[in-house]
């Protein structure tokens, strides 16, 4: 089994075939979202927000991108794995760009690296994309930007907006991006920046006519029912799960009637063979 390349998903837009991604931080979940016929996972810099408890992705750093990365590398057999590269890891300069790249390519398994913004960050992607390494482009509500737009709002309402977000998409694909992420976009805008490139579009909250869709896998299992963006479909509620089960641990070890004869040890016999201690 091998993992999905960027002409794979590719050919899912040319034959109008929807992209599944989520985004995932660890082995474990890498590996049940990848063995549920996931087409790509990303290592978001949202880590910073759902495994931090940061307000926003801001003080996430590469270091912490690789080492998200790696353990999601490791619990991948066929989905293609994307690391996005974090605030101000790429900003500076597209030789700073390329460097950090390489850096999420070679330390953390990426086969892609995703960066937000348009028109101001082709210089960036035309970089990396020379250098061998694919680029998803990220475009919308760009969360590192977040005090520039003046919060978490939908990008592209007025014409204006509108025309700025199709030039900045064109910028990313003629940039040399295999894919680009539409973040929090007017349906009808993303079905037409869609239909207009070339390359995948990978919507959240963009609505249904975008090439495929991303979702936090917190988000869809509902791992934080407190959290309840327009755009999040839970297909679980896991939250009360999860309470449940520890709920229960906690009452069996306070009865004492965890661990049971079968969780338990013994010293062997003599005549006895030596158990296994796992």
């Amino acid at each position: 089994m091998r993992r999905k390349t960027v002409l794979d998903l590719q050919k899912m837009k040319a034959g109008n075939q929807k992209i599944a991604m989520v985004t995932a931080y660890d082995a474990t979940m890498a590996r049940l979202v990848d063995a549920a016929g996931v087409d790509m996972v990303l290592v978001g810099d949202s880590l910073g927000m759902v495994m931090q408890g940061q307000q926003d992705t801001l003080a996430v750093t590469l270091d912490e991108m690789i080492y998200h990365g790696r353990c999601v590398s490791r619990g991948l057999q066929q989905a293609h794995l994307t690391v996005d590269m974090s605030f101000m890891s790429y900003q500076l300069s597209p030789q700073q760009a390329l460097e950090s790249a390489g850096r999420l390519v070679k330390e953390a398994g990426a086969q892609s690296v995703k960066l937000e913004g348009g028109e101001r960050s082709a210089p960036a992607i035309e970089a990396i994309v020379t250098a061998g390494i694919p680029v998803v482009g990220h475009v919308g509500l760009t969360p590192q930007s977040v005090h520039a737009m003046g919060g978490w709002k939908v990008q592209g309402r007025s014409e204006p907006e509108a025309r700025q977000l199709l030039a900045d998409a064109q910028a990313v694909q003629q940039a040399g991006a295999f894919c680009i992420v539409l973040e929090m976009v007017p349906a009808e805008l993303a079905t037409e920046l869609s239909q207009a490139l070339h390359i995948p579009t990978i919507g959240i909250g963009a609505g249904a006519g975008c090439d495929g869709q991303v979702l936090v896998c917190n988000d869809l299992l509902g791992l934080d029912e407190s959290f309840q963006p327009r755009f999040v479909k839970r297909f679980a509620h896991l939250e009360g799960v999860v309470k449940q089960a520890v709920r229960a641990y906690v009452e069996e070890v306070r009865q004492g009637t965890f661990p049971a004869e079968e969780h338990s040890f013994h010293r062997a016999s003599p005549s006895a063979k030596v158990q296994r201690l796992y």
